[in-house]
């Protein structure tokens, strides 16, 4: 070999070794969109492998755990096959072990709720498929504003997906966007009103679908075994009980010509778990008393309705202990009640049911789009736990870009006492979202 090709030769092979060095640099760095299009095995070359799960909390040391009671009109024992949980509503508490530590359901008069009405029945039609709906391709990580697009549009206010998205997630890389965001888009850009609840069933989503409402619900989805579970945003544009499907147009998966994506009953039930049945309607603001007497007073009433969720997460406990998303929900819903009730022991025991969801394993993605349990963990003076989850949310490129992990983290500071850093987190926060009201309000104060 002459001289020449030797030195072309090693300056190759430099040149790749220099190459493969810098390519997790480069395509790590690279805008969230572009790497959204290179194939999963690319990505896993450069990315560490992130958990399965996220992090597990520490042992407790109280060995039990105490819920508050929720009252019903009519208390109905109820057990959970296959488990040493038994939820009982007698008014004598019974503490039975879960793992290492004991739930007991307490019927004692504090915090003492209302009983959950019900929504007013009426006759439903065996199918309903709305027309003038028409799907939209989502872009990168935009499943929000474009069902938030899909459905103003359905009511003649024509609306962009990426205007949607200029306000509600200023950074593109920002992988929530959550339903209070899509909520300031309408009240505050459009003349449409919205209205969001959880503890939404499928009867509800009926009944708005037969009075002419495409309705939008979050839930999880899981498009492949490589890309894992995710949050998604689904307009429901219609049903059939005799095929037992809804009529949905899916900006992810499609299909694109409008005719819409079927999905199961048993399906969207056990996706929609996922975000404690949320969901929203876009509306004209003169219709909001037609609105109301779809939804009921249950949904009206924040109080009603988060009862409501609570009992429907122990009902999904009921049928699968080790089901984490319904322990999930039940921390969901006590942290609400606590917020609403006042009572510390909503919130003590939220953290509870967050607990046993962290152990029985929820998605590494959770947090990027539910943030109950830093409400719940900064109740209880659980700092380390914050520091733990918001960690584990920082390990991904797309944790890195959740603005409200770094404000739990900033307020998980503020408890400490640690000004600096928390105000260093609020600032963080609001570079990603300058519209984020919460970390401007910290910051200010």
């Amino acid at each position: 070999m002459s001289r020449q090709r030797l030195l072309l030769a090693v300056t190759l092979l430099l040149l790749s070794l220099i190459g493969w060095w810098s390519l997790p640099f480069v395509i790590n760095n690279l805008p969230a969109v572009i790497r959204a299009q290179l194939p999963h095995q690319v990505i896993q070359l450069v990315e560490t492998p992130l958990p399965a799960a996220l992090p597990a909390p520490v042992a407790l040391t109280t060995p039990q755990i105490t819920i508050p009671a929720i009252l019903s009109p009519t208390p109905t024992p109820f057990t959970i096959e296959n488990s040493q949980l038994t939820i009982d509503n007698s008014p004598t508490p019974t503490p039975l072990p879960i793992d290492n530590s004991q739930l007991t359901i307490d019927n004692s008069p504090t915090p003492t709720l209302t009983p959950t009405p019900t929504a007013t029945e009426m006759p439903l039609p065996p199918s309903v498929h709305l027309q003038g709906l028409a799907v939209i391709p989502q872009r990168f990580n935009n499943c929000g504003p474009t069902n938030l697009a899909i459905n103003l549009n359905y009511y003649g206010r024509e609306t962009d997906q990426l205007a949607v998205a200029g306000v509600v997630k200023p950074n593109s890389d920002d992988r929530n966007v959550s339903p209070g965001d899509l909520a300031y888009f309408v009240q505050n850009h459009t003349d449409m009103a919205i209205t969001i609840h959880a503890a939404g069933d499928l009867e509800t989503l009926k009944r708005l679908l037969a009075a002419g409402y495409p309705v939008v619900v979050e839930k999880g989805l899981i498009p492949s075994e490589e890309e894992g579970w995710m949050g998604h945003y689904l307009t429901v544009i219609g049903y059939d009980d005799a095929s037992q499907q809804f009529v949905t147009l899916d900006t992810f998966l499609g299909p694109w010509d409008s005719s819409g994506l079927r999905v199961s009953y048993e399906e969207m039930n056990t996706f929609w778990q996922h975000f404690n049945y949320t969901f929203f309607v876009v509306y004209p603001s003169e219709e909001e008393t037609v609105i109301h007497q779809l939804l009921g007073p249950t949904l009206l009433d924040p109080l009603a309705m988060w009862q409501n969720a609570a009992e429907q997460a122990q009902r999904d406990i009921a049928q699968n202990g080790d089901n984490a998303f319904a322990w999930f929900n039940l921390g969901s819903s006590l942290t609400q009640l606590g917020q609403l009730t006042g009572e510390s022991a909503f919130s003590d025991n939220a953290a509870a049911a967050y607990d046993q969801a962290r152990t029985l394993g929820l998605p590494w993605r959770m947090l990027w789009y539910q943030f109950g349990p830093y409400e719940a963990y900064l109740a209880n003076g659980r700092t380390d736990d914050i520091f733990t989850l918001t960690e584990a949310m920082f390990g991904s490129s797309g944790g890195q870009n959740v603005e409200e992990t770094y404000y739990y983290r900033g307020q998980a500071k503020l408890a400490l006492g640690d000004t600096a850093g928390a105000r260093a987190d609020f600032q963080t926060a609001l570079q990603l979202n300058p519209n984020y009201i919460a970390a401007q309000t910290a910051l200010d104060s």
